[in-house]
Order: C-alpha cells, then structure tokens, then sequence
C-alpha cells in the first residue's frame, strides 16, 4: 500500500508542479481559443492542461518501475508499456486538436487506433464472467472488438462530461478512488497478482487528477482540454480492461455448492464488468443522451450545444460550485455503492443506504425550484433572496405637479430659441437639468 501510494503522491506533484509552466505555455503557443455559444467561462482560458497530466503518467510510471514490490509488475506484464504507448498516441492527438480544433472523425479514428495499439501490445478481454454461466473465453475478435468499444465509449464520456470547471478530473478522481480499493482488495485479499496492473493504473490516474484539480477548480486559470480528458479516460479504461479479462475467477475459489450459491459467490467476480459501467454512469448518460438529442433534430452526434447534464443543473438555478459538487455526489454514491455491493451484496443495509442518499441528492438537485419564504419576524435573520416581496406604490407623475405653485416664488422667464446666448431648444438643456422621462419603454422604442 506505501509504494501505490508513493506512486500516486508522485504522479499528483509532478502535475502540480508542471500545470503552472503548461499554462505559460499554452497561452504564448495561443492554445487560448475564443468563447464558444456552449462554454460557461467568461474569459478566454489556455488550455493543454493534459501536457502535464500525462507528464505526470509518465513520472508515476517510471517510479513504480524502480519500487521492490511494484516492479514485478513492470516484469511480469507488458500492460503498464501497453498502457504507455496507447497514452502517448491519444494524448498526442488531443494536443493537436486543443491547439488545430481537428475533426471528430479523425479524433475517433486516433482512438481506435490507440485501443488497437494496447491490444496488440497484450491489453485486452480474454474472457467475461457472466452470472449463472461462468466464465465465458472470447476470440481474438471478440476481445479485440470489446475492448477497442470499452475504450472509446470511456474516453468520449469523459470528454463530454468535461464542461465545467473541475468537473472532468474531481468525477474521475472519484472513479479512480473507487476502482482503487476494489482492485486492491482483489489483489491483496485473494492474491491474485493479476490484478496489480489494474491496482496501479488507478493510482496513477487519481494522481493526475489531484495535481490537475488546483489549477482547474473554478475559476479554472487552466483546461485540461482534449489532450487531459481523453487521456484520462484512456487510463480509467485500461485498468477496467485489466481486472476484468486478465483476471481468472477460478482463482479466486468461487465455484463452490450449489448453483443458486455459485451464482451469488460470482458477484465480486463479475462487479468488474459493471464497475467501469458505474463509474461512467453519468457520463455515459449524458453521452447517449446527446446523440439522441442531436439526432432526433437532424444534427450530427458530435455537434456541440448546452443541452449536458452540468448545462441543465445551471440552469435550473445552481450555481457553478454546486453543480459540479452535485455532479460528484452522484458519482461518488454509484461508484461507491457499487463497490460496497461487491463486498458485500447480502447486506440489506448498503441497499438502503443508497436509496437515502438518492432522496438526499433528489432534494438538493431540484431545491432552486423550490424557494421558501421566511415569516415576517425572522426576514432580518435570513438572506435576501428568502424574504417577502413588497409591493412598492409609486406615485403618478401627476402627482408631483398637483401642488400649487409658491406664490412667494418669482416668475421664471421661458426660454426659447430667440434667448440671447442660446442657440436653439436643445442647447438650453445642455446648460440646465436634462428632463427625466416618465416612461422608460417609450424611450427605449423611440431608438
């Protein structure tokens, strides 16, 4: 546990330390594109923050390959240089088109070329464990087809999520948590060495994002950009790959009694298939949501708009904080939930958990619709927005004439045009208190 988490403390400070010297970078290269209809940012913002975050890949790498214990890892899998080289090939990609805004084709291409390459290199399905059927071996094909669609079905829900400040990298940060402790529990409670490459990818990944998320927290001075987004979800996806079709579940003595009793021992088995699902739930959601929405109004899947989930959470009223706070609420209870399942699925407890913290996240999301008012007595204790509103009587513009005029008051010439020193109606206002008008829709149409 002290070596993964040397790794991770190592990876998240070489990010840290290299986002600053990045963002100098990007704005000197003009990595600053204009504000587009669908951006929440008011200001233009560098980005090619994944420049460090893969750096940062890089260093957490290279350490685990000179620690005692993780080093085995490095010898005896040929993952974590599949993992590298796939990395390497989406991140490229993404820095170009954070600075050339390529197109989405050639952008979908490069991924499948990146999942093709860490399937050659080894990275890949070769087997499922399914529920009441055991496990299921995968041809070449199949495999290959799985894991090429796992990796860009990852990668762009996390490139869709990525909206908000901080977003992207705190919901993957949480994902990665999550997947970290269950790739741990199955490497260091079954001894299952297989699962040790899974088990250093997410530690890896938490790193980049917790180095990321200083700098990217609202107001953001950097963006990850396509460069960061598709490089994380590269990564989250590797290590899903890695615990689910390397690891054997005959090895961890499952299959035992009777067929009702081996089908509920399978449930740690199989929560490595479903927990990827649930950790991009969200984003995944958002992403079949989109291509339907842009489908059903005759526009391409990869047109860009403000129809997101963080987009709907703004305007219902949220601010830019709570949204994205609200969005790792949700994150967290599925990932989380779903990782206390598979350790242990008879309890009812962990069931009712989650359904009260369901109801909890029901009543924040959708509490700016609702605005309750204080009593009249308690409205100086509580901010503006939960007080009473009074109706304000403003008087007629008759009225302020209906006094009669002072008789003590002398008669005031009129001026006209013909006045000596006054060129014209106009000018004598430049000189006296310019005449308020009464009705200020009447002036605004007369442009």
């Amino acid at each position: 546990m002290r070596e993964y988490l040397l790794t991770l403390c190592i990876t998240a400070a070489v990010t840290y330390l290299l986002t600053g010297p990045v963002r100098k970078f990007a704005i000197v290269a003009g990595a600053m594109p204009e504000i587009r209809a669908r951006d929440v940012h008011r200001e233009p913002t560098p980005r090619l923050g994944g420049i460090a975050m893969f750096f940062g890949l890089c260093a957490g790498l290279l350490v685990a390959d000179h620690l005692t214990n993780l080093n085995e890892v490095f010898e005896k899998s040929n993952e974590p240089r599949a993992l590298l080289s796939g990395a390497a090939l989406i991140w490229l990609i993404g820095v170009l088109d954070d600075k050339f805004e390529i197109d989405a084709l050639i952008k979908l291409g490069g991924q499948m070329i990146a999942a093709g390459v860490m399937v050659v290199q080894g990275l890949t399905i070769l087997w499922l464990p399914v529920p009441g059927v055991g496990t299921v071996a995968l041809t070449q094909w199949q495999g290959t087809l799985l894991t090429v669609a796992l990796v860009v079905i990852t990668i762009n829900a996390v490139n869709f999520v990525d909206g908000l400040d901080g977003l992207a990298a705190g919901m993957v940060c949480i994902a990665a948590a999550a997947f970290f402790m269950y790739a741990y529990r199955v490497w260091y409670s079954y001894g299952i060495e297989a699962a040790a490459p899974a088990t250093l990818f997410a530690a890896v990944l938490m790193g980049m994002c917790l180095g990321f998320l200083p700098h990217n927290m609202h107001p953001a001075r950097i963006f990850m950009g396509d460069s960061g987004s598709m490089l994380i979800g590269l990564v989250l996806a590797a290590g899903a790959i890695s615990v689910t079709g390397q690891v054997d579940p005959d090895v961890m003595n499952l299959f035992a009694g009777s067929e009702r009793n081996t089908v509920h021992q399978m449930v740690p088995v199989y929560i490595p298939l479903l927990l990827p699902l649930t950790i991009i739930a969200i984003p995944a959601a958002d992403l079949i949501l989109a291509i339907v929405r842009r489908t059903w109004r005759g526009q391409s899947p990869f047109a860009a708009d403000r129809g997101h989930l963080h987009h709907r959470l703004l305007e219902i009223g949220h601010s830019h904080s709570r949204a994205v706070l609200i969005m790792y609420f949700w994150s967290a209870l599925i990932a989380f939930g779903a990782l206390g399942y598979s350790v242990n699925s008879a309890s009812m407890w962990i069931v009712l958990g989650v359904v009260a913290l369901s109801a909890i996240g029901l009543v924040l999301l959708l509490l700016p619709r609702f605005t309750p008012r204080a009593p009249i007595w308690a409205e100086r204790f509580v901010p503006p927005r939960y007080r009473r509103r009074r109706r304000r009587v403003i008087a007629e513009p008759a009225a302020r004439h209906a006094h009669p005029a002072d008789e003590d008051e002398p008669e005031r010439t009129p001026i006209t045009a013909g006045t000596p020193g006054v060129s014209g109606v106009n000018g004598a206002t430049a000189i006296g208190p310019r005449a308020r008008l009464h009705d200020r829709r009447k002036a605004g149409t007369s442009r």
